[in-house]
């Protein structure tokens, strides 16, 4: 899909450090290459929905989504994470149309105006084919490639990262009864099972990114847990994207609603630069950089950038 696919790169590159910590990863995208080379990188989330739990409707104008988009970028973000559908729990799924109709506009501004990789948030293949056709880099797919048959195909085809999120249920269904016996184990055997299909179907394993799922399908105990399993889930040997801003288990844990949560979703991130997440998706980008600064500090050391 156009020259300015860097179909000849390695997109991935791990030399393994002391205790199995990666020292230096990078992943190349369409608009350049992502460094989680002693650093953790923030995605900051463009939710052009109506309905999305904490931003919905703050991005519905096309021009004030582009500008706040921007304004992440100048914040330090380093990927932008744009959605049009929102998948909170109990969420209906929208028309390919209207997914399409919400994010393309802004996409394609948000494009024009930063050079940073830009994600599209969607499980559905003809959003992200046309999504990649205007100027995305990455495919965030919160079913792991497995909600639309055609999807992993679209990724393989033109090469671009992905990532794959474990959910249980659908967002509509997802938080009516999670259980599982070990959920650590559970969701690093499901990612391990979804990244095998993903390169048995011609996807690189230097394309993919692995995310837990925080919130999709899980109790606050589950989530917990999860945090401080990171590690198992980094030893995939794939890079971890960690999804906390502002959840539901914030505000259980704090008694607050998602405006109050700030301080609860650095708290979270910061646990999970430590326990190994390399991308932190988040709504606060300033603050979350602030934050990742100082853990990066504490776990690479203080020259960390």
């Amino acid at each position: 899909m156009g020259d300015h696919n860097p179909r000849q790169t390695n997109p991935l590159v791990d030399v393994p450090a002391s205790r199995g910590v990666p020292e230096r990863r990078l992943l190349t995208t369409r608009h350049g290459i992502i460094d989680f080379s002693r650093r953790t990188v923030v995605m900051g989330i463009l939710n052009v929905t109506p309905d999305s739990f904490y931003d919905g409707g703050r991005h519905n104008e096309v021009s004030q989504a582009i500008q706040d988009g921007v304004a992440m970028v100048e914040a330090g973000a380093e990927i932008i994470d744009i959605g049009g559908e929102s998948t909170r729990p109990g969420s209906r799924p929208v028309s390919e149309q209207e997914e399409a109709e919400r994010v393309l506009p802004v996409l394609r501004g948000v494009r024009g105006e930063v050079k940073v990789p830009i994600s599209i948030d969607t499980y559905k293949s003809q959003v992200a084919q046309a999504a990649l056709a205007a100027g995305a880099d990455i495919v965030n797919d919160i079913s792991a490639l497995r909600f639309d048959a055609k999807m992993i195909t679209v990724v393989a085809r033109e090469q671009v990262p992905v990532v794959l999120m474990h959910m249980q249920g659908t967002p509509r269904t997802m938080q009516a009864e999670p259980r599982y016996e070990d959920v650590v184990r559970e969701v690093k055997g499901f990612l391990a099972a979804r990244l095998d299909e993903a390169l048995a179907r011609g996807v690189a394993r230097d394309c993919v990114v692995i995310d837990p799922g925080i919130g999709f399908g899980k109790t606050l105990e589950h989530n917990l847990a999860l945090l401080r399993g990171l590690p198992a889930l980094a030893a995939l040997g794939q890079p971890l994207l960690i999804g906390v801003s502002r959840k539901a288990f914030i505000g259980k844990l704090l008694g607050v609603d998602a405006v109050e949560r700030l301080e609860g979703s650095l708290a979270a991130a910061t646990a999970a630069v430590l326990n190994g997440a390399n991308i932190l998706r988040v709504h606060d980008v300033q603050e979350t950089v602030r934050v990742a600064r100082v853990a990066d500090a504490i776990r690479y050391g203080q020259e960390a950038s």
